[in-house]
């Protein structure tokens, strides 16, 4: 089997001066998958199980070009907080058209202002080189497949071997303006899974948040489903 070759993009930077890192497995694509982790400091769960699917991945023979931000939120990760160095929620900063204001020190507080914070104009500056088609965004909360836009077949396949329950949009009763969900899917009019993963509180360790997605993942992605969803013909390496 081959070997995949991760490449290093140009990093960002966080409020307090950390490297936001991201890589990507071809230079010149069309469009690519995103896999973002870390976008809330308080959910490690999401970024071990990106971390172990891109293990996968590093070894397969996927010709799928993926743009792979291991942790959006360094400084949250550090101090084990959900918001960034500025206390703010990354997930309600970014300039859809739902973004709302809120009070500073407010859990979900959504910054000064739509894209006030360096780690999402790092986001969207990607967003501006390496267009995106999809995207998968971890997540931890709750099992559940969080859809904007149309990703049945990718809900469907990772459903039938995690059993997690599939929600399409908002969450009833739990807005998400200036979400990446609302911002990606108007923006770009591309689909967007917000993956959301047990907590260590609900299954006792890592490695079994892992193990009930590593066969879902690794069928979806030796399926032809997320090239279909970015328009790449599923047997061609011309991307």
């Amino acid at each position: 089997m081959d070997m995949q070759t991760l490449t290093s993009v140009k990093a960002g930077r966080s409020v307090n001066g950390q490297f936001v890192t991201a890589f990507t497995t071809h230079k010149s694509a069309s469009k690519y998958c995103y896999l973002i982790a870390g976008t809330h400091g308080d959910e490690p769960e999401g970024v071990f199980v990106q971390n172990k699917l891109v293990e996968w991945l590093k070894s397969s023979n996927v010709i799928t070009p993926f743009i792979i931000i291991p942790v959006l939120n360094p400084d949250g990760i550090q101090s084990n907080t959900r918001g960034n160095g500025n206390g703010v929620d990354l997930n309600r900063n970014l300039p859809a058209s739902n973004w709302e204001g809120g009070d500073q020190g407010d859990r979900y507080f959504s910054g000064t202002h739509p894209l006030s914070e360096p780690e999402n104009q790092y986001l969207v500056s990607l967003f501006d080189q390496y267009p995106p088609g999809f995207i998968i965004t971890f997540h931890s909360w709750k099992p559940m497949l969080n859809s904007n836009g149309d990703c049945d077949a990718i809900l469907q396949l990772l459903h039938k071997y995690n059993a997690y329950p599939i929600v399409k949009n908002e969450i009833e009763d739990h807005p998400t303006p200036g979400s990446l969900g609302s911002y990606a899917s108007e923006t770009f009019g591309i689909p967007i899974l917000t993956f959301e993963c047990p907590t260590l509180e609900q299954r006792g360790n890592m490695n079994a948040i892992w193990q009930e997605n590593k066969t879902g993942f690794i069928e979806l992605m030796n399926s032809y489903l997320i090239n279909r969803a970015l328009n790449l013909n599923q047997h061609s390496t011309k991307l």
